[in-house]
């Protein structure tokens, strides 16, 4: 008889007892050796008892980046390369898997590895070894002295293994914008600069592979954080950001893909909005050719708009993304801004309006007056009456900034009115109602437009279309406008005009009817009213006084002249030649200021274009038009009035002067001037 203890448990050693002799004692044993057949049982009944080992599935290979490190021929130096914790833990975890008794303990370590090793990634930085990053960046260049993908994705792989803390937002929304690359020491932004240097033609690859490894690690129910994945992306965007506008459609097509994954999404939208931050040009491709066309999903919605008012927050000189946002980028804005019921909550809705105005200079560029005509028919087409109130303002008022600053615009509009009678109807009122503001040359070519909208309402009337209330209505609207076209309000300068030569050719008239202005009825009314006696008694202290300064100057002034030339002559000639001197070493010393002034006052007058509200222009137009004013009828006059007097006092000067005293040194002077 045999007894087994744990048979049905493999790998355990069994007692076993001999048979008894017959007529034999106990533990007496038969003298006679085992049988052949006795012992081919006894050496199966071993093998029974042998402990079995179980051949364990292979362990899956680590899904991180060191699985694509290293080759075949080389799986003794990839054990080296991973860290021991690291291979400690995957075996670990293997066994957890393997034994149900320790189910809960194998839940509780993947809690644990999905919020972190630290509480913080502030922790997690600090904890960094960089000496042991360097040595398996140095073993990765050793192994692959030939292949820089191998060493920035083993760097990639090590941040992201170490960097394990908290991550509960896709978009880093609650931190700064360079969150997590600022967090970054010197040394360590040092090391990841001197990789990138090395490994140049293969970054592009290398960022799709960090949004491919993201997007995989969120597949993982218990997925590592995504830390440094994230300081790789920033790293590589902030001094090239063009290898995130490479493949947009690419990216937009995967974006799709992943529609009802928000968490996916957002970490696409969150790595590519990151070339932004260092250029706003590829920023607004970003989001122009990612955000935009998923605007209207709620789950991303709100990040694309707190993307769009982070960056051009962060980039308040708007003139580097000129030529970005063209028609068919800034019209959907404005109906995603303006209309209700959109896909947008109202707040959004709300903060895109704020944003509005910057996205209307980056749509019309530096030079708008060469290129509004070719959003005027966008505009017009939206400007209907049903269309709302907000928004049917900010058409109107678009619309005649399109008049004003681009000429081309009235052509548009005259090749489009045919098929826009109702809303050419009210743009023509509120032109008429903003005519004032309006400038001269705009009201040249509004009036030849009113004529060309005459004569094609008549034709239109004379074939009877359907729409005569439309046509009625731009009728009426046309007439108004003509009336305040030609009535310029009330010339109250042609009648003080009037007024005065009036009065001028009635004293006339009165003097030579009466023969003579004291006997003239002019005379005799400002006699009475004591306006003659007057003006008499001012005019006889005048004249006496002017008499008195006049024989004074002629009796004293040679002399004094001649003494001054005399004294101060030396003094002014080495005046007027340090000056000579002064203006000669200042512009010597200005002339590099003066380049760069040059250089750059193009740049910031452009800036300042773009920068400055529309009613400043008007303001500045104004005042130009009133100095003008003033120069032609004040200045310019009163200018040539004081030197016809001057030069009639010098030549009555130069008569009365005695020159013998002078006229030597103001000979001198003059050929030295």
């Amino acid at each position: 008889m045999s007894s087994g203890i744990n048979n049905n448990s493999p790998g355990k050693w069994e007692v076993v007892k001999k048979n008894k002799k017959p007529g034999g004692g106990p533990g007496k044993s038969s003298k006679s050796g085992p049988s052949p057949a006795a012992g081919g049982s006894r050496k199966a009944l071993s093998e029974s008892n042998m402990p079995k080992v179980e051949t364990a599935p292979p362990i899956k290979t680590s899904e991180t980046i060191y699985e694509l490190a290293f080759d075949k021929q080389s799986k003794k130096q990839n054990k080296e390369q991973v860290p021991p914790s690291y291979a400690l833990s995957e075996q670990q975890q293997q066994k957890k898997s393997s034994s149900g008794r320790q189910a809960k303990k194998s839940s509780t370590g993947e809690q644990n590895q999905k919020s972190g090793k630290f509480q913080s990634l502030e922790e997690a930085i600090e904890a960094l070894d960089l000496t042991e990053l360097e040595q398996q960046i140095e073993k990765s260049q050793t192994a692959f002295p030939e292949n820089p993908t191998v060493w920035v994705k083993d760097l990639a792989g090590y941040l992201n293994y170490k960097l394990q803390a908290p991550e509960t937002d896709p978009t880093q929304s609650q931190h700064t914008y360079d969150y997590p690359f600022c967090l970054a020491s010197k040394e360590l932004k040092n090391i990841i600069k001197c990789v990138w240097g090395r490994s140049d033609d293969v970054l592009e690859h290398f960022f799709d592979h960090c949004i491919y490894t993201m997007l995989r690690e969120l597949d993982k129910p218990a997925g590592d954080a995504l830390h440094g994945y994230r300081i790789c992306i920033q790293a590589i965007l902030m001094d090239k950001p063009r290898i995130a506008t490479l493949h947009l459609k690419k990216y937009l097509e995967l974006l799709r893909s992943h529609q009802n994954r928000p968490a996916k999404c957002l970490t696409i939208m969150w790595a590519l909005g990151q070339a932004g931050f260092s250029d706003l040009a590829e920023g607004l491709k970003v989001w122009l050719g990612i955000m935009l066309p998923v605007l209207g999903i709620k789950s991303l919605s709100s990040y694309a708009v707190a993307y769009l008012d982070r960056l051009l927050m962060l980039h308040p000189n708007l003139t580097k993304g000129f030529g970005m946002v063209g028609p068919k980028d800034f019209f959907p804005l404005l109906d995603f801004a303006f209309m209700p019921n959109n896909s947008l909550t109202a707040s959004l809705q709300d903060q895109l309006r704020h944003l509005y105005p910057r996205l209307k200079v980056l749509a019309y560029g530096a030079k708008p007056e060469s290129t509004l005509h070719s959003y005027f028919p966008s505009f017009l087409s939206r400007a209907t009456p049903s269309c709302p109130a907000d928004m049917k303002k900010e058409l109107l008022r678009s619309l005649n900034e399109c008049l004003t600053m681009d000429p081309l615009s009235f052509s548009v509009w005259r090749q489009l009115y045919t098929k826009h009678l109702s809303q050419s109807s009210l743009l023509l009122n509120h032109l008429s109602e903003s005519f004032d503001g309006t400038s001269k040359k705009m009201r040249a070519s509004l009036q030849e437009t009113i004529h060309s909208f005459r004569v094609t309402n008549e034709e239109l009337l004379a074939k009877g279309q359907s729409n005569s209330q439309d046509i009625a209505a731009c009728n009426k609207a046309c007439n108004n406008l003509l009336q305040k076209t030609k009535g310029k309000g009330f010339p109250w300068s042609r009648l003080l005009v009037v007024c005065f030569v009036f009065v001028l050719g009635f004293v006339v008239h009165d003097i030579r009817t009466h023969g003579s202005f004291n006997a003239s009825s002019s005379a005799h009314v400002l006699q009475q009213s004591g306006i003659m006696s007057i003006s008499q008694q001012a005019w006889s202290k005048v004249s006496h006084y002017s008499l008195e300064g006049y024989s004074w100057l002629e009796a004293n002034a040679p002399h004094y002249y001649s003494q001054a030339a005399v004294t101060l002559g030396p003094s002014l000639e080495l005046a007027w030649n340090k000056t000579t001197e002064v203006a000669t070493y200042t512009a010597e010393m200005c002339s590099t200021r003066i380049a760069w002034l040059r250089q750059n006052l193009p740049r910031f007058i452009e800036w300042l274009l773009a920068s400055l509200p529309d009613a400043v222009f008007q303001c500045l137009e104004y005042i130009k038009h009133l100095l003008l004013f003033v120069l032609q009828k004040c200045l310019l006059p009163a200018i040539e009035y004081v030197q016809t007097t001057v030069e009639q006092r010098w030549k009555m000067f130069m008569e009365s002067c005695n020159w013998s005293v002078a006229w030597n040194f103001i000979d001198y002077w003059a050929s030295s001037l």
